[in-house]
C-alpha cells in the first residue's frame, strides 16, 4: 500500500533529535510556558519574518484569539472563503462574529479577490483568507482591498508553513496569521499545536495575556481570558522539525512537479500554480474528477490510499443549517471533485510514478 501520508516515518527520521529534545524538557522539570516554548517562538517568528510568534494550544484557537484581539465581536462581519476547512469559519463564530462567505478562484481554490469587494458592508471588520492545499492567496490584491476599506487582514496558515508570495513568507502578509501544529501538517508537532505570528505589538501584548487566563503576571488577570498554550515537549519536537522545513517542502515540490509533467488524463483537472515555485508547498496534492468515487476506489484497488479535503462545504454543514438555502455553485463543485493524492517529504520517487501510472491508466 503507498500510504497517504506516513507520519511515523516523518518523525523517525528525526527520532535521535526528538528524543533529546523531549529528555531536554524532562530534565528541566519545567512543562508549560517555559524555555523551549520562548525558544520556538523567537525562532518560528524569525522564520516567518516577523516580530512576534506566540504559541497556542491548537490553529482554532489561534484563530480565535486574533479575532478576539482585534476586538472583532457581536454582529461584525468577517470575510473568509466558502470553500475552507470549517474552523476558519468557527472562529468567526465563537467570537459572535457573522461569517461572510466568498467564492474561490476555480483554478487555485484560494478566495477570490475580484470576489470580495462586493461582499463589503459597513459591518465588515476583516477578511480571513485561508491559504489552502499550501499555496498562498493572492495577498497584494486582497491588501488593497484591506486598505481600502480599513479592514484587518487575517491569514489562516494551517496548511502553508514555509510558502513564500511577493518575497515574504505566509504569516508576515497581514495584520496576523495563525499556524496549526497538527502532526500531518508540513511542520508538525507529535499532537496538537498551534500559533499566531504578527508585527502589531498591541496585538501580540493582548493575545500573550488572552492565551493564558487573560493574566501576564500570575493571578492578576486584565481580560477574560481561556488556557491556550502550546506545551513545553511540542515546541521542543517543533524546534527540531523546523530546521527541515524547507528541505521537506523542497521534496514535496519534486513529487508536485513530477505529478504535474507527468499526470496526462483528461478526466482529471490538475492543481494550478498561481504566483511562482516558492508559493506553494504541498500540504496536498488535490486533483479533480467527476468520477472521484469511482478513481478513489480504483486506486485503492491499486494499493494507493487516498483522501477527500474536504467532501461538505461549510454552507452544507448542519453545524450551519442557517445557510442551507444559500448557494455557492464553485465550492459545491470542488467539494463535489476533489481527491487528495499521496505526496510526503518521505515519499519515494517510485511511489510517485505508481500513482501517475495508476492515474494515466484510469478509465
Amino acid at each position: 500500500m503507498i500510504p497517504f501520508l506516513d507520519l511515523k516515518q516523518i518523525n523517525l527520521r528525526h527520532q535521535n533529535e526528538l528524543l533529546r529534545g523531549i529528555q531536554s524538557v524532562l530534565d528541566s522539570g519545567w512543562y508549560i510556558l517555559g524555555k523551549e516554548v520562548e525558544a520556538f517562538e523567537s525562532e518560528f517568528a524569525d522564520y516567518c519574518g516577523t516580530k512576534h510568534c506566540i504559541g497556542t494550544a491548537n490553529a482554532l484557537d489561534a484563530l480565535e484569539l486574533i479575532i478576539r484581539g482585534y476586538g472583532i465581536g457581536e454582529g461584525d462581519e468577517v470575510i473568509v472563503p466558502s470553500n475552507t476547512y470549517i474552523a476558519s469559519i468557527l472562529a468567526i463564530s465563537a467570537n459572535n462574529a457573522i461569517p461572510v462567505l466568498v467564492e474561490p478562484n476555480i483554478l487555485t481554490y484560494n478566495i477570490d479577490p475580484s470576489r470580495i469587494e462586493e461582499k463589503i458592508t459597513p459591518r465588515t471588520k476583516a477578511i480571513l483568507v485561508v491559504h489552502l492545499y499550501g499555496q498562498a492567496c493572492n495577498m497584494v490584491q486582497i491588501n488593497e482591498i484591506a486598505q481600502k476599506y480599513n479592514l484587518k487582514v487575517i491569514e489562516d496558515c494551517a496548511q502553508s508553513h514555509g510558502a513564500i508570495y511577493a518575497s515574504r513568507r505566509v504569516g508576515s502578509l497581514s495584520d496576523a496569521g495563525a499556524f496549526s501544529f497538527y502532526p500531518g501538517k508540513n511542520l508538525g508537532a507529535l499532537g496538537d499545536g498551534g500559533a499566531i505570528t504578527t508585527n502589531d505589538d498591541s496585538l501580540a501584548n493582548v493575545i500573550r495575556a488572552l492565551r493564558n487566563y487573560g493574566s501576564h503576571k500570575k493571578y492578576e488577570n486584565l481580560y477574560k481570558g481561556v488556557n491556550s498554550r502550546l506545551d513545553e515537549i511540542h515546541a521542543a519536537v517543533l524546534r527540531t522539525k523546523l530546521k527541515y522545513l524547507d528541505e521537506d517542502n523542497s521534496k514535496r515540490r519534486t513529487i508536485a512537479e513530477y505529478y504535474l509533467n507527468n499526470i496526462n488524463n483528461r478526466k482529471l483537472t490538475l492543481p494550478f500554480v498561481e504566483e511562482n515555485e516558492l508559493s506553494h508547498v504541498w500540504h496536498v496534492f488535490v486533483i479533480r474528477t467527476k468520477e472521484r468515487y469511482k478513481l478513489q476506489q480504483y486506486l485503492l484497488e491499486r494499493g494507493i490510499q487516498t483522501l477527500i479535503h474536504y467532501p461538505i462545504p461549510p454552507h452544507k454543514q448542519e453545524a450551519y443549517k442557517e445557510w442551507a438555502d444559500e448557494s455557492y455553485p464553485l465550492s459545491e463543485e470542488i467539494h463535489r471533485e476533489i481527491l487528495s493524492i499521496p505526496i510526503s517529504p518521505v515519499m519515494p520517487l517510485v511511489d510517485a510514478k505508481a500513482v501517475v501510472e495508476a492515474l494515466n491508466d484510469f478509465q
